[in-house]
């Protein structure tokens, strides 16, 4: 006992000898723990060093750490955070509590302090500065993480596309996570709107985000983090080809089949997995070791990150033949080896090339060909490391990639990940590594529980799963073509442009002035308004969709059972017409500016002859109202609230020029509830109809066949669109969202729920000009999710809406019964 010794120098050596003796006699862990610490006197310094060697005495993994721990949280509760720390005394403060700072193998313990100006963390040992503040108005993402496969993490990051965050924490009880995350959560709403998968996905298919963006993305939603070596962020290997003396981007031989994990990319390696797989009892798993691990991650940093090599391995490097040595060997060794199947990291595809060169001359040994272990051997067609990232990047980018990183996504985030779809891709892991695949809560042994936790935090963890059903492919430009050859299932490219008819220069600059006409939509500007009833009209049927088309001098507007003609040259209306004592709900011009065609309430379709001025002829053709039809190619497409949409083949009739009498019903497209809306793509080849139950389904016109059925709203969709490339359709409903689904999977790649509710649109994949319940018309971002521009338009809720081909002139009818001819102004 020290205080045995009344000589003061007596007390210094023998505590010095105290302290010297029991850093032998502690393993790293304990070491590790000591730099945690931060001590004013040396009593301090000495009690600590007395227990943790009382707990190093202790037989029991479990029992030793649980004194370490009560150490430590004794430690905690017996100081604070130091508010004269606050950069302002006017600084409110809101929470404060114990934390730990998570980084590479190590948690710094200390306290977190949040106000109303910034974030505070102030650690115990005052590493790596006393206090690290974070101000709330810089702060752009935050994430949720799970760390130890509990929800306690919590990381924050300034900057949008930053591959290291700014602080990442870990909080002992889930409740104080929750509370800071909703506090700083209210400074950021705008942002916060963004940071979902499907968010990122619809920015990522429009090329907004680049492929190496979205992966950065895709990893912080599943919880990957540079600040946690357990679950660092996994990108793929691109390149199959590290043995050419020029790397070939317009063959894609030179690039990995990226719809297989790295461990089924050998079939010979693969068949023997598979032998093993089969007898083996379950739960069974086909590879042994993962695709990320701490090891893995450190096995590409050691260069620039020895003393974490050094902290993992008890102070010692791998051998120097194991180490990272070439690029075509670690290739080579995960397609061959029998337990390699790793990925590669964020670093690969970034600029910074130290960890591929020793520039601190690290002693890493001497491989048994005499050789020392210095800079990364390159492929040959890398001239130095610069190049070598250089050449990396523009793969990621390459036009093959982009085609097929969806499947990559599919194994790793999404629908592949686990179950069936997994065990058919070949693509099963060790239990252990997924997430809820133990519950170490659950384990009383405390060994057998630190054990099992060391397991799954050394071995590797599957990321979380960010996707159920398939990812999406990104569009990519049309005049590049990635094809599969005939006679074998390898791609072959054709980077090559495609041939161009004689009227693509017209369709580029037709596209090109849509594209300026949607950037410039905000500049919409009222020309004429014009009231469509007499005042004594109180109001519009409830679910009327106010219809009109716009041809040339002639706009056709159909308010309750009265069809309108509006001539835009003479400013005036020149007819209306009534079919039926029952409302009208929407009508359409056929191609030759003669016909409009009108459905009713009254369960039929009615065709008029504009030259005549005469109903034509009459179609009755189903058991409720007729909610909205689509015309293409000489078919018209019904939909009704009986719950079916009919497909009618429309022929004119020989014997008058003008009468349509022909109506062959082609198919009757069964729903679940009525049909509200319909709506074809460009091409005719695809049709979507909405229901009254918030249900959209996509159909396929030449076989009529269900290609996607997703219940999208929660009630009553209004409208709906196919974008003009045909790869979404965007819907509204009476729930007041506005949802993007994907055609090629179903997937809801985007959801708005907007402050009310809209009941039309037009849109051009990426903006939304919309009408609202209050009468203004809307611009919405998509990419965004927010409101870009706000134009009063109606006393009330705009019903209809009408855009010109070009995007110049735009028509919008509301329940204030007025109609409002616009004008985009350049």
């Amino acid at each position: 006992d020290p205080d045995d010794f009344s000589e003061p120098i007596l007390k210094v050596c023998f505590n010095t000898i105290l302290c010297i003796i029991c850093i032998l006699t502690l393993n790293t862990r304990y070491i590790s723990f000591l730099t945690k610490q931060g001590w004013s006197k040396t009593e301090d310094v000495v009690q600590t060093l007395l227990q943790l060697h009382r707990a190093s005495c202790l037989e029991k993994l479990g029992d030793q750490t649980a004194m370490i721990a009560a150490n430590l949280q004794s430690r905690l509760a017996r100081s604070s955070f130091d508010k004269n720390c606050f950069q302002s005394v006017a600084e409110m403060p809101h929470m404060e509590c114990a934390v730990e700072m998570v980084m590479p193998l190590v948690c710094n313990p200390g306290h977190v302090c949040i106000t109303d100006e910034s974030l505070y963390f102030q650690p115990l040992n005052g590493y790596p500065e006393q206090v690290i503040q974070i101000q709330l108005h810089r702060v752009r993402r935050i994430y949720k993480r799970r760390h130890g496969l509990r929800p306690l993490g919590l990381e924050v990051f300034c900057t949008e596309n930053d591959f290291c965050s700014d602080i990442y924490l870990k909080f002992y009880n889930t409740a104080d996570r929750d509370e800071i995350y909703y506090y700083i959560a209210s400074f950021l709403e705008n942002h916060m709107m963004e940071h979902t998968a499907e968010s990122y996905m619809l920015q990522w298919q429009r090329g907004h985000l680049s492929n190496y963006q979205y992966l950065l993305h895709l990893n912080n939603l599943a919880d990957r983090s540079c600040n946690d070596l357990s679950q660092y962020p996994i990108f793929p290997w691109v390149i199959a080809d590290y043995t050419s003396a020029q790397l070939d981007m317009t063959n894609a031989a030179t690039f990995r089949d990226l719809s297989k994990p790295v461990g089924a990319l050998n079939k010979e390696r693969l068949d023997r997995l598979l032998a093993r797989y089969r007898g083996m009892p379950e739960p069974r798993f086909l590879y042994g070791s993962h695709y990320s691990s701490p090891g893995y991650v450190l096995f590409y940093l050691v260069r620039v990150a020895p003393e974490h090599m050094l902290c993992l391995q008890n102070g010692r490097y791998d051998h120097a033949d194991r180490m990272f040595n070439s690029i075509c060997d670690t290739w080579k060794n995960c397609l061959e080896g029998a337990t390699d199947f790793k990925e590669l990291i964020p670093e690969f595809y970034g600029d910074d090339c130290s960890f591929l060169e020793n520039k601190r001359s690290l002693g890493l040994g001497r491989r048994q060909n005499g050789s020392l272990v210095g800079d990364v051997v390159l492929p040959a067609w890398a001239s130095d490391t610069r190049d070598f990232l250089q050449k990396h990047k523009t793969a990621l980018e390459s036009q093959y990639v982009s085609e097929n990183l969806h499947e990559w996504i599919d194994l790793v985030f999404g629908f592949k990940q686990r179950g069936s779809e997994a065990v058919a891709a070949h693509n099963v892991f060790h239990p252990l590594t997924y997430e809820g695949g133990i519950d170490c809560d659950s384990i009383e042994d405390p060994d057998q529980r630190i054990a099992m936790l060391t397991q799954i935090l050394e071995f590797g963890q599957t990321p979380k799963q960010l996707f159920t059903i398939p990812h999406p492919q990104r569009i990519t430009p049309r005049f590049h073509n990635i094809t599969r050859s005939p006679s074998s299932n390898s791609p072959v490219s054709d980077l090559s442009p495609a041939s161009q008819s004689e009227d693509s220069s017209f369709e580029d600059l037709t596209e090109e002035s849509r594209k300026l006409a949607w950037a410039n939509m905000g500049n919409l500007k009222p020309l004429s308004s014009h009231k469509i009833h007499k005042d004594n009209v109180k109001f519009l049927h409830c679910g009327v969709v106010l219809s009109f088309l716009y041809h040339s001098a002639v706009s056709i507007f159909i308010p309750d059972s009265t069809l309108k003609m509006f001539s835009k040259e003479l400013k005036d209306f020149q007819r209306s017409m009534s079919f039926s004592n029952m409302a009208l709900s929407s009508c359409l011009m056929l191609e030759n500016g003669k016909t409009v065609v009108c459905s009713s309430w009254d369960n039929n379709v009615y065709f008029y002859s504009i030259p005549y001025g005469r109903r034509q002829d009459t179609l009755m053709g189903h058991d409720d109202a007729v909610s909205e039809m689509c015309w293409f190619d000489d078919r018209l497409y019904t939909a009704s609230w009986d719950s079916t949409v009919k497909v009618w083949q429309c022929a004119s009739d020989s014997s008058s020029r003008h009468k349509r009498s022909q109506f062959q019903l082609l198919a009757e497209l069964e729903h679940d509830a009525g049909v509200n809306t319909i709506g074809l793509n460009p091409a005719g080849t695809l049709l979507a109809s909405g229901c009254k139950d918030g249900t959209v389904t996509i159909w396929d016109t030449s076989s009529y066949g269900t290609l996607q059925q997703v219940h999208c709203h929660t009630g009553t969709i209004h409208h709906m669109a196919f974008s003009p490339d045909s790869r979404h359709v965007l819907s509204v409903g009476a729930d007041s969202c506005m949802k993007v689904l994907d055609v090629q999977t179903g997937m809801v790649i985007s959801s708005v729920k907007a402050e009310e509710e809209q009941r039309c649109f037009c849109w051009d994949g990426n903006s939304v000009l919309c009408g609202g319940q209050s009468g203004d018309l809307l611009l919405w971002d998509l990419l965004s999710n927010t409101v870009t521009q706000r134009i009063p338009a109606h006393s009330g809720a705009v019903t209809a809406l009408w855009m010109s081909e070009l995007c110049s002139t735009v028509i919008t009818g509301g329940e204030d019964r007025q109609i409002i001819l616009w004008k985009l102004q350049s």
